[in-house]
């Protein structure tokens, strides 16, 4: 397999809404959770009106994962060929996805198209799913915070109207222009693609490298301070990675800060801005903080630029 390319993408699969009591998938990818996690996990999935459903052993002895890579593989395929479950969502990320993505690419493309829910090492999952299988997917959060109780009333209201059809986009208007091609006024249509940018570096250089080209790229972190966050924006400046691509939007950026707490990587991204020749934004509410709003990858997508800009994306539903 050849590295992934949006060039094939003309269109994402459209996914079916859920209604209440149909059956949801949950996969522990990649890091473990524990018994507590997984017990409020099901408890979210219950509240919502869905049936929780997990394999039997979800958990296992491994060095750094939920289960051995062939487990936890044997547990995604399950949940991929299922007939009767129309969602997989993920437990946790931390580490893990990577692992699993020589197994992947052996499969069949599914006859069932299922929408695929995570972040954070999942965007492995997500660039996998959404390029090879053009399969849709929601980069929102995991099952272990939502039952945890780590979430906000606007993201589970969001989730909710997202999951069950009755909301055809999801809009933010409260992104901020960081550079002058951004505060131009001027209307983008395209995809959104993206994820955690420590994942996205960690695909460089594999066969599952995923191209933003003709994409609006998002990208999120945690615990990265402003060198990292501006070496690896410089190395993907320096491979021609952002070649051809319509926009930039930094989601949420945490944690990361030097010894005298000051967030080197808001400066990084403003520098970042001045230095590139496509509009580049921030502010989407997307990433590791509380404030997490899903994300629909690979659908139609709407960036308005100017003085107040703002982004609408389908939720790509039938």
């Amino acid at each position: 397999m050849g590295n992934l390319t949006s060039a094939s993408i003309k269109e994402i699969s459209k996914w079916s809404p859920l209604v209440p009591g149909d059956i949801v998938d949950i996969v522990a990818p990649s890091s473990a959770s524990d018994k507590r996690g997984l017990k409020q996990a099901v408890d979210f999935i219950k509240s919502i009106g869905l049936v929780p459903r997990f394999q039997r052993g979800i958990f296992g002895a491994d060095l750094l994962c939920a289960n051995s890579d062939e487990k936890r593989f044997l547990h995604l395929k399950t949940a991929i060929n299922a007939k009767d479950s129309k969602v997989i969502w993920c437990l946790r990320g931390g580490y893990g996805s990577a692992r699993l993505l020589p197994m992947l690419d052996k499969l069949k493309s599914p006859k069932f198209t299922k929408l695929l829910i995570g972040y954070s090492d999942i965007t492995h999952l997500h660039m996998f799913f959404n390029y090879k299988w053009k399969w849709p997917s929601l980069h929102a959060s995991m099952l272990e915070e939502l039952g945890g109780g780590q979430s906000t009333k606007k993201e589970l209201n969001d989730l909710r109207s997202i999951l069950f059809g009755k909301k055809e986009k999801v809009v933010f208007k409260n992104l901020k222009p960081l550079n002058k091609q951004a505060r131009a006024k001027k209307t983008i249509h395209s995809k959104i693609t993206g994820g955690n940018l420590t994942i996205l570096m960690a695909s460089f250089g594999t066969p599952y490298q995923a191209h933003a080209k003709s994409q609006i790229l998002m990208l999120e972190d945690i615990g990265e301070r402003g060198y990292r966050v501006d070496r690896m924006l410089v190395q993907l400046k320096q491979a021609d990675y952002f070649k051809g691509i319509r926009a930039l939007i930094f989601g949420d950026f945490v944690g990361g800060e030097e010894k005298d707490s000051v967030a080197l990587w808001k400066d990084v991204q403003k520098r970042f801005a001045n230095s590139v020749n496509f509009p580049v934004l921030k502010n989407m509410p997307s990433g590791h903080s509380l404030k997490q709003r899903p994300v629909p990858l690979m659908t139609k997508t709407r960036l308005n630029l100017g003085l107040k800009p703002s982004i609408e994306i389908s939720t790509g539903i039938k």
